[in-house]
């Protein structure tokens, strides 16, 4: 995938960083193909670089500028692409959320970022930082909240919620916040053609992903990805076996989940339980 005519190097330092990549492959007489074999990817993964369309990663830059004898051009670079306001194990995850077609989103105990209410996210963010001061919290939940400007973009990907019903149940925050957490994503998921939500019901019993918190990424023109996420640390997952484990099992939660009907049904009810005095 070359660089496009029409993309200012400028524009930020990503773009600068796939500029900058593409003129030392092309200086040193090396094709994407090329390139990508001696620092062990694919040419594609190296089109995605030079195009800005995936955040360098630190690892890769150093190996390419070993392969091109550009000292450590490319790695300083790289920490300027990789600047991001969200938690740095989560920035290349959110950066692939604006390029993908389909999100597929499985949670056991929470309600998705995307879908969260300020006051839900606040007293996430709370519990997670118990010893930070109200700025930081702050900040936060202000990140969190613009990330969910994702849902109106006119390329906004379709987003297919499975969660656990024990998400349901944990009262983040109180019952007046969880309570109003619910009917937003009843809400949400009612009004938004592109949103599905299922719940995965007690009932189902053991499932694959019991002790787990992914999110399935697919895009147009580059292949599916996996982020798993545990309190404090993340992980990307490219590996095509380990992405195509994760989508079967992501798989088999929509097909063991109550449908979008009466998923709608259930959380409606779970919100009513909360808001009853």
């Amino acid at each position: 995938m070359p660089l496009p005519k029409d993309l200012d190097p400028y524009a930020n330092p990503r773009a600068f960083y796939g500029a900058e990549l593409r003129r030392l492959r092309e200086a040193a007489g090396l094709s994407q193909n090329d390139l990508g074999e001696r620092v062990f990817c694919s040419g594609t993964y190296i089109g995605l670089f030079e195009a800005g369309e995936r955040r360098p990663q630190e690892e890769i830059s150093r190996a390419l500028d070993e392969v091109l004898g550009s000292g450590e051009h490319l790695q300083r670079l790289c920490r300027l692409a990789r600047t991001s306001k969200v938690a740095g194990y989560f920035a290349d995850a959110a950066e692939l959320q604006l390029q993908a077609s389909f999100i597929g989103s499985f949670t056991s105990m929470l309600v998705m970022g995307l879908l969260q209410t300020e006051s839900y996210a606040r007293a996430l963010t709370r519990s997670a930082h118990p010893f930070a001061g109200q700025d930081v919290i702050e900040g936060h939940v202000r990140t969190r909240m613009e990330r969910a400007s994702l849902l109106d973009s006119p390329t906004a990907p379709v987003l297919w919620l499975v969660m656990h019903e024990a998400a349901l149940l944990v009262p983040v925050g109180g019952n007046a916040v969880m309570g109003e957490q619910l009917n937003h994503l009843a809400e949400q998921t009612a009004s938004r053609p592109g949103l599905i939500t299922q719940v995965l019901p007690f009932s189902a019993g053991a499932y694959p992903l019991l002790h787990a918190s992914m999110t399935l990424m697919q895009f147009t023109d580059a292949p599916a990805v996996v982020y798993t996420e545990s309190a404090y640390s993340g992980q990307l997952i490219e590996e095509p076996v380990l992405v195509a484990q994760h989508s079967s099992a992501y798989d088999l939660a929509r097909a063991a989940a109550l449908s979008p009907e009466a998923s709608l049904d259930r959380i409606a009810s779970a919100a009513k339980e909360f808001l009853t005095p």
